[in-house]
């Protein structure tokens, strides 16, 4: 600093004051009262620099000369008196608190003394520049502009956040707005209050801050009277950033004066105050407009990373970092300091990706200082005297909070953790000083902070662990299928309580049973409740297989696959029941193997008939009946032959005669009433459907399946307002199971778009339709949506939209596929869901497709290009060359497009005339016997297939039959 300073007078003074503050550092007992003398040097060392810029040694002659002789007096007082303490007391530990107090005023008193002397004089005003406009800011256009209007409308603003979310630079950017600079002119102060510690700051240290950022000094005893009147002079705005540092002070009286400092000066008419902050204790009596600054959206993260990062191109990188950046929950600090660690260690995006899952957070501290260090920031928040005052407790609460997914549910935290008495008072503290936030009634943290809590702070508490595991263990063996609090807890908690069971399942061997049991009553729940996938799969398989978790993990699996069952994920499903049975085999307990065996048999009636596996369960005394019944309407779902599925199953409804099981004789009549519905014996079915609802123990599930089948017998006799009115009323009776995660109205709705689509109201029918999807969507139930999406494309195919027809029904198509159900089976699983026989368009995309693509694949294309490829060689010699070369060219060219997906190929068939190879047809459709002609007619189904015009090739394919091919 002294280089600076170009007079030598004032380079000793320096060295002085340098001096002092070394013996204040190793002499002073009570180091926050000599904090203001500390201020003051640096206000001088600020002076100094720039009351001396540019002088000479001539220029001690004048009013400097003066004032610095005064200056260098008092600092030689000062040090001569503090050196000679250290003398008398060298042998002594330190010399008395009063002491110091009282020599600390005088001294202070000195040097208030010669800074008024600087602006008696007007040799300088320290005039604090506002900071510019941070270089990188990204999405944050609307944010300050809405905040600037606010500004400009003269209301005070509280900036709140988490460490390294970018109040600060937000306030920059603001205090650099147009209109800001046309308000305030250069009466824009920034007033930061960093690197001070909260357990020893004072009032005077704060209003020093102050002051010099308005570039004024403080003199006498009432430094808000002297900053108060210099504020009147003219509209000023006001940062304070880092505000939590003196809002958090420790002593009991400093945070009441500061803040009734804040309130008087944000009266001052014209005044306007900005405050940064992590904490929400604001000054009172201020009408703050407190705005939560939100984290990045992905586009302004990937920007501000990629602004940083550039050892790969942002299109060879993006799709990796998309993910890492989602991981970070978009955190600006984080995001800065992970681009720049990844481009000083010149990192591929597969390195950093490897780096972060192996270290997380610890690749977060690539510096030192706040701003390039997460735990530094993460510190700073943790070090503040109202989370220090919650002990232990509080790092407990906040490891919880990191180790739950969803964060803690608020409402249920007393329930969760009994032992913590006060943990509604922590989660506040935590809260206010945004280490945590609340959304939907849960309080979470962001994923930085997760991370650092996870790697850095503390290890679960296991008592926590626990109480929190004891809590869900409770409620998922409490639960039915009734929508009652045990249910509504475990909607609300799911992720948690998933978490908590994996968790458990990898880590806690005693009271493994208790685990094993809560895992497959979870996942009972979530099957009643709310359908979705599940993590728990993997943590299932994982299990080590003895004696003592043979049956418990099968039982498992059995859970897991009618949640496969309900999500329409049947490949799956089988999979978990083959595992199963295994299980069951191998400790001993053939009935529940055979359960399991003639419902996985069942279920293969959506891919194909699956006699071998009914015929072995039906070997099984237990089993038998109810495998007959199962194997016989699987025959049904496949083209057997509904006279003798009629027959043998009035034959097995003779022999359950007596037996007393209900739910078999529902089986029984269910089956004869979709044979009936599928001979048009429409009374008939109506008869057995309403057996069914009147059977002595009918569920309420059963009875509302069954009336949404008579919904759907109505309509197919043409009575639509009684099918409508069936669907409305069909859950009433049942409102515990109305609405249940969505999976009633699922149904509803698909009923209810089957009976508008029948009746030929197109936009009813749409509306419930892409009801249906989107519900599905919710829910995972891949099996309606894909059974909804046709639909759609039945509607798009009776108003001509066959392009659109197409792309529903091939969608349909591939969900199919991801069931791992075979096209034409899709409606063996739900037979009453099948649409009247008049509505062909799937039919007739499903026999197109089987002709040429989707069965066979690309080995027909590969015979279509040799054949094509064929007859353009022998184009040469027909009659009319060109017009059968250029047919042949285009077929040529489809196909090959089809094979290898060559660029050359779209670009050359964008290069033909089809319209005119379209009217060509037929010149040369009579001549089909030749080889000429028969390439015309593979060329017109390629033709067709790649236009989407499936409809028409479907004639064409009528014409390759008579033609023997």
């Amino acid at each position: 600093m002294k280089d600076l300073v170009p007079i030598a007078l004032a380079q000793g003074i320096l060295r002085t004051i340098a001096n002092i503050l070394t013996i204040a550092q190793s002499v002073v007992k009570n180091k926050s009262d000599f904090q203001a003398i500390a201020d003051k040097c640096e206000t001088i060392r600020d002076i100094l620099q720039r009351a001396t810029e540019d002088a000479t040694e001539d220029d001690l002659r004048g009013p400097l000369g003066h004032v610095l002789s005064q200056l260098n007096k008092s600092v030689n007082r000062i040090n001569s008196e503090a050196a000679s303490k250290t003398e008398q007391r060298f042998w002594q530990r330190f010399f008395s608190v009063t002491i110091d107090r009282d020599q600390i005023a005088q001294w202070e008193k000195d040097l208030d003394r010669v800074i008024a002397l600087f602006n008696f004089e007007a040799i300088v005003r320290i005039a604090t520049e506002p900071p510019s406009r941070p270089a990188m800011l990204y999405g944050r256009d609307g944010l300050v502009a809405e905040l600037t209007n606010l500004v400009v409308n003269d209301e005070h603003l509280a900036l709140i956040g988490p460490g390294g979310m970018g109040k600060s630079s937000v306030a920059k950017a603001i205090i650099n707005e147009l209109l800001i600079m046309e308000k305030f002119a250069n009466q824009r102060f920034f007033a930061t209050y960093d690197g001070l510690d909260p357990s020893t700051i004072t009032f005077r240290t704060f209003m020093t801050r102050f002051a010099r950022a308005l570039g004024i000094e403080i003199t006498g005893s009432d430094p808000v009277r002297q900053i108060s009147t210099f504020l009147r002079s003219a509209s000023a705005l006001i940062v304070l950033d880092n505000a939590e540092t003196f809002e958090e002070a420790s002593a009991s009286s400093v945070p009441g004066y500061i803040s009734q400092a804040i309130a008087e000066m944000a009266n001052i008419p014209g005044v306007i105050l900005i405050l940064m902050s992590c904490s929400r204790r604001n000054a009172p009596n201020v009408q703050w407009i407190t705005k939560d600054i939100p984290p990045l959206d992905l586009g302004s993260a990937q920007a501000a990373f990629f602004q940083i990062y550039h050892h790969a191109s942002r299109s060879e990188a993006e799709e990796n970092v998309k993910g890492l950046l989602e991981e970070l929950d978009f955190h600006p600090l984080s995001i800065n300091i992970l681009a720049n660690a990844a481009q000083q260690n010149g990192w591929s995006p597969t390195t950093l990706l490897k780096r972060w899952n192996d270290q997380h957070s610890k690749v977060l501290d690539s510096g030192k200082g706040r701003l390039q260090s997460l735990s530094d920031t993460m510190q700073l928040s943790l070090s503040l005297p109202s989370v220090q005052n919650l002990g232990e407790d509080g790092c407990r609460v906040l490891a919880i909070i990191a180790f739950l997914p969803q964060g803690l549910n608020e409402s249920l935290a007393s329930y969760l953790l009994p032992s913590l008495s006060q943990v509604d008072t922590i989660c506040d503290v935590l809260c206010m000083q945004s280490l945590v936030y609340r959304q939907d009634n849960f309080l979470k943290v962001l994923a930085p902070i997760r991370h650092y809590v996870q790697d850095s702070l503390q290890a679960l508490d296991s008592m926590c662990l626990q109480e929190i595991r004891a809590f869900y263990y409770r409620t998922v063996a409490s639960c039915s299928k009734e929508r009652d609090q045990y249910a509504d807890t475990i909607i609300s908690d799911h992720l948690n309580i998933e978490h908590v069971v994996a968790f458990n399942l990898a880590n806690i061997l005693d009271d493994a049973e208790e685990t094993y049991n809560a895992c497959w009553q979870f996942l009972e729940c979530l099957e009643r409740h709310l359908p979705r996938p599940t993590t728990l799969n993997l943590a299932i398989s994982n299990i080590i297989e003895n004696s003592s978790t043979w049956a418990l993990k099968a039982l498992c699996l059995s859970n897991l696959v009618w949640l496969y069952h309900t999500l329409s994920q049947h490949a799956e499903a089988i999979q978990a029941f083959q595992a199963a049975e295994a299980l069951y085999l191998t400790s001993g307990n053939p009935e529940d193997m055979g359960n399991c065996l003639i419902t996985r048999a069942d279920l293969l009636r959506c891919q194909a008939p699956a006699d071998e596996l009914f015929v072995k369960s039906s070997d099984d005394h237990l089993w038998g009946l109810q495998s007959k019944i199962m194997h016989c309407l699987a025959k049904f779902y496949h083209g057997g032959d509904t006279v003798q599925v009629h027959t043998h199953l009035e034959d097995l409804l003779v022999q359950h005669v007596g037996s007393g099981n209900a739910r078999t004789l529902e089986d029984i009549y269910q089956g004869l009433a979709e044979v009936a519905s599928y001979e048009d014996r429409l009374p008939k079915a109506m008869d057995i459907l309403q057996k069914i609802i009147e059977m002595d123990g009918q569920s309420a599930e059963g009875a509302l399946w069954s009336t949404m089948w008579k919904a759907h017998v109505v309509s197919k006799q043409g009575d639509y307002n009684l099918a409508r009115e069936l669907i409305r009323t069909a859950s009433e009776p049942f409102q515990f199971f109305a609405l249940r995660s969505a999976h009633t109205f699922i149904h509803k709705s698909y009923g209810s778009a089957c009976i508008e689509l029948t009746a030929g109201e197109w936009d009813r029918a749409k509306s419930y339709f892409t009801a249906t999807i989107e519900a599905c969507n919710m829910q995972s139930n891949l099996m309606l949506k894909a059974l909804s999406i046709r639909g759609l494309g039945e509607i798009a195919f009776a108003h001509n939209d066959f392009a659109l027809a197409t792309q529903l029904f091939e969608e349909t198509r591939l969900f199919c596929d991801e069931m791992g159900v075979p096209p034409q089976y899709l409606y063996s699983c739900t037979p009453f869901s099948n649409l009247q026989d008049k509505f062909k368009g799937w039919s007739l995309f499903l026999e197109v497709a089987s002709s040429l693509y989707y069965i066979h694949g690309k080995e027909v294309t590969r015979q279509i290009q040799d054949i094509l490829r064929h007859g353009f060689e022998d184009s040469r010699s027909s009659s009319c060359p060109r017009i059968t070369a250029a047919n042949s060219q285009f077929g040529y060219w489809l196909a090959h497009l089809e094979v290898t997906d060559d660029p050359r190929a779209g670009r050359m068939l964008r290069e033909l005339d089809l319209r005119h190879l379209l009217g060509l047809k037929k010149l040369t459709m009579g001549n089909h016997e030749s080889p000429i002609g028969v390439v015309l007619q593979f060329t017109m189904l390629a033709i067709g297939s790649y236009f989407q015009y499936w409809f028409t090739t479907a004639r064409i394919l009528d014409r390759f039959r008579k033609l023997g091919l």
